[in-house]
């Protein structure tokens, strides 16, 4: 699944002279991609040809980017990253019935050779502070902070607590079909239902940051599509 009619101007959720901030759809790649042409870099610098973004979220995952328009914002926010003053704010849908209330996970990070990452001893080290907020029958929506960046650290520690990303079978995910919530639900003949979400259920929901004059500033990005249908299906379906 593509999003061919992705039009960045379309995506912008905030702008001033220095940085632009978008809502990123899933399927499209933050850099460069050996198997896709189109990425966020690149449509950004179409809208702005000195533009850099400055992290990066997973090609399936949703959200909101932060993009610098000139040298000084990107070694600006940079800075903040690095410091770990950036408050990232995730929303999740796992697998199974969870009640979390700050909970952190504390578990380093090692990179794979085979583009995957696991917890182990001897890894970068790796915070994430989970809190649930809504709990459904055999789902719940969590709010995810990282402390810290590391390659798939959301993923990874959500797994540790035995609450995978719904749809993220890379690290013991389920996929998610309606046929499971809604009762006489019925397909077509000769054919097979599909997951309600082709990816794995993570969306980057919010950004707070210190702009150019100091300014703290927050930006949330609403949920794409799929994610809204998953969490409507999930709320008709309540404990």
């Amino acid at each position: 699944m593509k999003f061919l009619k992705f039009r960045f101007s379309e995506a912008i959720l905030y702008e001033d002279a220095d940085f632009i901030l978008i809502n990123k759809p899933p399927f499209i790649a933050t850099l460069e991609d050996r198997q896709d042409p189109t990425n966020i870099l690149a449509l950004a610098r179409q809208y702005e040809p000195q533009a850099q973004v400055c992290h990066r979220l997973d090609k399936d995952t949703s959200g909101v980017l932060a993009i610098a328009r000139n040298p000084e914002a990107y070694r600006h926010l940079s800075m903040q990253f690095e410091n770990r003053q950036v408050v990232k704010i995730y929303h999740a849908v796992v697998d199974g019935v969870h009640n979390f209330s700050e909970q952190e996970v504390d578990a380093p990070i090692l990179k794979q050779n085979d583009g995957t990452v696991k917890i182990a001893r001897f890894g970068k080290e790796a915070q994430t502070i989970f809190t649930t907020l809504q709990v459904f029958k055999a789902h719940t929506l969590v709010e995810c902070r990282p402390i810290t960046g590391r390659m798939h650290q959301i993923r990874i520690h959500l797994a540790r607590l035995g609450a995978p990303i719904t749809g993220d079978m890379l690290y013991g995910g389920k996929p998610f079909f309606v046929s499971s919530v809604k009762r006489g639900f019925n397909l077509k003949k000769l054919t097979e239902e599909e997951p309600l979400v082709k990816r794995m259920a993570l969306h980057a929901f919010s950004l707070k940051f210190a702009l150019m004059d100091g300014a703290i500033h927050t930006v949330q990005a609403p949920y794409p599509k799929d994610f809204q249908a998953l969490t409507s299906q999930l709320g008709g379906h309540l404990r």
